[in-house]
């Protein structure tokens, strides 16, 4: 057989195209016979010409690909040993040796998906043969061969200490693909940038100080504007992936300043491309800088805002753009410190809004806009310096500056209050001017704008909601595919209107909007749906049980939405090449071929927004007509019960959300029936177990923050016998929460990582500490031996070490809990409480001398004897937020109250002649109406 094949092969392998077929027909009908597959092998181990050892190893491939599982033990224990051996040959000539080696590193390649877990016991040998052809000084294909292998390798490998070893790898793997880069193999070189991606992404400790190499390497390779944009794209993704995964490495190391050394003037390269490609450097170095603010922000905002205030000043427009970008991308992460500097970050971003440079105009509305998104509510204090400016750029020559103006308006107004009203009147006639002479994609910024009008005006926008209805009548019958995005922006806009202006003087012309909106649902296009969904949640809430007309109309559109397909298809092309050529030419430089092939994938973000809004409407739609959701009870909880493991965390936080409100209805619903308390405990039962397993297995911190919340809303709203049965596990899943030990707060293991510095989502803990007062309200004194327990983790987020947003978390929870649990907290004022609440009275950020002046009146009250050794030292503290330094009222209200509980439980350690006038002089409450109970009584 041997002798055969290799005569076939051989006659393959000639120019004459007769012989070449008459070979092909007789090694096809060979390769049925088991017995080929030692004869191949044998030609892959000896064959004298390098041709019939790679088509040797071409049919190998395929013989083997699919059918590993049939062969004999035999046969597989053959394959291997050949393979291995054949990466060795160390006592061949060097010709020869680099030949073979580079056709069985390929063919390993290939492989390593179909037989990888087979090579486990041999993982010692191979890895040191692995790492031998990476260093190979004679041949430079043996080398790259050898990367190529050991990224394939990689994939196969899924023992945390195996994958460790790769370590020492990382030096071997730099050096080829410099040389690779040096040699314009730049298609080789980035497959260094898959195996670091593989290593990053691991939960191993993997990287240690060569993450140092790898970075330096990375921002080599992103600042040669001679490469490739997409290998300089793979190596920013690099940096991007470090950020995510491994932040407290990069701090360890002391790498962040230098990333951003190099990674802030990319933001400033002009790009050749169109101005949407996402491979383009300047748009990847935002993104790098995104994540960075988002995992690093006391790290990043320094060099940052030292960059932007230089450029800031430059002569070059790009490099005055780049300033303004960085500020607007990293608002979001680096929101504190931003806070704190708001007054020279606007100084820049202003100044730059009238740059003569449209570029720069631009960019500086983004990061108004970003501003206004993202550090609420100490942005809006500055509207009387911000909105002329924005105002201004609306009548900007350039269409793009206007976009970004509309964007920046609808972004700030959103969060105003009734400092707005000034500004109504001339904005709404610039507004309404916009929405009848601009273009499609203007006028649907335009709306957005005016939507975020609407709803800080709230009643004052009364004056202009017919004008704005009207006109919105004519964008909502718009059929043509290029309107139809017009048409999804006034659907939403009727909706915010609505909800501004109220029930009276919506109800009446709301008729034509509902048909025009179910009418727009049957034109297939997502975004006009998920606006519709909003728009019929806006409808439920002003309508609140008037909306059940509705039901039988609306319901099923999102019902239908729900059951959409994602769309997140992968097609594969499992098709086998059988031509003249299909033996897929392998060379000692060829990619493997054999795997499918993937042809499409493409995940629809407008499905899943269009779901997410489906998901939360049902929610809306049972909490506001509650009864007269009966008929859609059975079928909505199924679905959200899906949609709160949905892949996609959006959807997923619309289910928890929705589930409360289906928890709401299912009460209304049964309290009357017959067997209604049963059928209301399953639905409980579905929920709460659905809460439980998501505070600790699911990934994402908003989507447990809700469940959370969701939590706290219940129990404060039917008390401890609705979740006695649940007590046990919801304190099990609160400490796991309490301890950082969840799966949404799970870090990365390389490196030291600081207990006082751990970065956590704000919004979180917050959600988890709300959890105790809830616990405690239903519980009472009976909560005490859960709050032991709970006490010791609690308070890890109150050293002083923490940031301030941290600590008065802490205060906050502290007080309910003294308010609701009673006497037991007596037991923890000498510990740490009293001290901790002292000093944050000094604070100097309002919320915190708020909680703090309302935790002390709690545990004055409530703290029995022990507290009165203190009562000098409060009073002492609380003096001065009486006085006319205390800038904030809502502060003054909470130490009026304070005092006035101090003054209730223990009048005698009062000095009421000193007290008294002091206290008097507040009144009456400016701010925190709460406080009312305990001041006037």
């Amino acid at each position: 057989m041997a002798q055969s094949l290799e005569l076939l092969l051989i006659q393959f392998l000639m120019p004459d195209n007769d012989a070449r077929r008459q070979a092909e027909d007789q090694i096809k009908r060979l390769a049925k016979d088991p017995q080929v597959i030692p004869a191949l092998v044998h030609h892959l181990r000896t064959a004298k010409t390098p041709n019939v050892r790679q088509l040797s190893a071409v049919l190998l491939r395929k013989k083997i690909t699919g059918h590993w599982a049939k062969l004999s033990p035999q046969l597989r224990q053959l394959v291997k040993h050949s393979l291995i051996e054949s990466i060795t040959l160390e006592h061949s000539p060097p010709v020869r040796r680099a030949s073979a080696n580079v056709v069985a590193l390929i063919l390993f390649s290939s492989l390593t998906e179909t037989i990888g877990n087979s090579f486990q016991p041999h993982f010692a040998d191979l890895q040191s043969l692995l790492l031998k052809c990476l260093q190979d000084e004679t041949s430079n294909r043996v080398r790259v061969a050898a990367l190529k292998a050991v990224g394939s390798f990689l994939e196969c490998t899924h023992d945390g200490a195996e994958v460790v070893k790769f370590r020492e790898f990382i030096p071997s793997i730099l050096n080829v693909s410099r040389q690779c880069l040096a040699s314009g193999e730049e298609d080789v070189a980035v497959i260094a940038f898959e195996i670091f991606d593989e290593l990053i992404e691991s939960p191993a400790p993997l990287l240690g100080e060569s993450v140092k190499a790898i970075v330096q390497f990375s921002l080599e390779v992103c600042s040669s504007q001679n490469l490739e944009t997409s290998t300089r794209h793979q190596a920013i993704q690099i940096i991007s992936w470090l950020a995510k995964y491994k932040s407290n490495t990069l701090k360890k190391h002391k790498l962040v300043i230098p990333i951003l050394q190099v990674i802030c003037p990319l933001l400033a390269e002009a790009s050749e491309n169109d101005n949407d490609d996402d491979l383009a450097p300047d748009r990847a170095a935002a993104e790098v800088i995104d994540t960075m603010a988002l995992n690093l922000s006391k790290h990043v905002f320094p060099p940052v805002f030292e960059f932007s205030s230089l450029s800031s000043q430059s002569v070059n427009p790009k490099f005055r753009e780049a300033s303004v970008t960085a500020l607007g991308v990293i608002s979001e992460g680096c929101l504190e410190l931003m806070k704190n500097k708001l007054e020279p970050v606007l100084q820049i971003v202003l100044g730059a809004l009238r740059d003569p440079e449209q570029m720069v105009r631009g960019a500086a509305s983004f990061a108004l806009g970003q501003f206004a998104e993202y550090l609420q509510p100490e942005i809006v204090s500055h509207y009387e310096s911000v909105l002329p400016c924005i105002l201004n750029a609306l009548e900007d020559a350039s269409d793009e500056v206007k976009e970004k103006s509309y964007y920046a308006l609808a972004a700030f107004c959103e969060n105003m209050g009734e400092e707005i009203l000034p500004f109504v009147d001339p904005l709404m006639i610039k507004l309404l001017s916009a929405l009848q002479n601009s273009p499609r994609h203007l006028q649907e910024t335009c709306m957005s704008a005016i939507g975020s009008v609407a709803s800080a005006a709230e009643r004052s926008f009364i004056p202009y909601a017919e004008r704005v209805l009207e006109l919105m009548k004519i964008f909502m019958v718009l059929t043509k595919d290029e309107d139809l995005r017009s048409r999804a922006r006034a659907t939403e806009l009727v909706g915010i209107i609505a909800m501004s202006v109220g029930r009276m003087r919506m109800e009446p012309i709301l008729p034509p909007f509902i048909e025009a909106s179910i009418a727009g649902f049957g034109l297939e296009f997502s975004e006009l749906r998920e606006y519709t969904h909003g728009f019929f949640s806006n409808i439920a809430e002003i309508l609140d049980d008037g909306f059940a007309q509705y039901l039988p109309h609306v319901v099923p559109l999102a019902v239908s939405s729900c059951h959409l397909d994602d769309g997140s298809a992968v097609d594969i092309d499992e098709s086998e090449d059988e031509n003249v050529n299909g033996f897929d030419g392998v060379s000692s430089d060829d990619e493997a071929h054999d795997e499918p092939r993937v042809r499409n994938i493409s995940i629809r973000t407008g499905v899943l927004d269009e779901k997410a809004a489906a998901t939360q409407a049902l929610g809306l739609f049972a909490l506001h007509t509650k009864s007269s959701f009966a008929p859609y009870l059975e079928e909505s909880l199924k679905i959200l019960v899906r949609h709160s493991t949905y892949f996609h965390e959006d959807v997923r936080l619309q289910a928890i959300t929705s589930l409360k409100h289906i928890l709401t209805a299912a009460q209304a619903i049964f309290q009357s029936q017959h067997e209604g308390p049963t059928k209301a405990i399953e639905v409980l039962d579905t929920v709460m177990n659905i809460y439980i397993k998501t505070m600790t297995e699911d990934d994402d911190k908003e989507v447990v923050a809700q469940a959370c919340m969701s939590i706290s809303d219940f129990i404060k709203d039917n008390g401890y016998m609705a979740i006695e049965s649940y007590i046990v596990r919801l304190v099990e899943a609160t400490m796991i929460l309490l301890r950082e030990e969840s799966a949404c707060q799970q870090t990365e293991s390389d490196g030291e990582i600081d207990d006082d510095d751990t970065e956590h989502d704000e919004v979180l803990m917050d959600a988890v500490s709300d959890l105790l007062p809830a616990f405690a309200k239903s519980m009472g004194s009976q909560f005490a031996p859960i709050f032991e327990n709970m006490f010791g983790p609690l308070m890890k987020f109150a050293k002083a070490s923490r940031p301030p947003p941290d600590r008065t978390m802490v205060v906050a929870c502290l007080a309910e809990v003294a308010q609701h649990m009673g006497a037991p907290i007596a037991g923890y004022i000498d510990v740490a409480v009293m001290p901790l609440v002292l000093k944050e009275l000094l604070s100097s950020v309002a919320t915190n001398r708020r909680n703090a002046a309302f935790c002390v009146g709690e545990l004055c009250k409530n703290g029995g004897d022990s507290v009165l050794k203190y009562y000098g030292d409060v009073l002492r503290s609380l003096y001065p937020l009486f006085g006319d330094s205390e800038p904030d009222n809502a502060v003054r209200d909470n130490a009026a109250g304070a005092v006035a509980r101090m003054i209730m439980v223990h009048p005698e350690s009062i000095p009421l002649n000193q007290v008294i006038p002091v206290f008097l002089k507040v009144l009456p409450l400016k701010e925190d109406r709460e406080e009312s109970a305990a001041v006037y009584s």
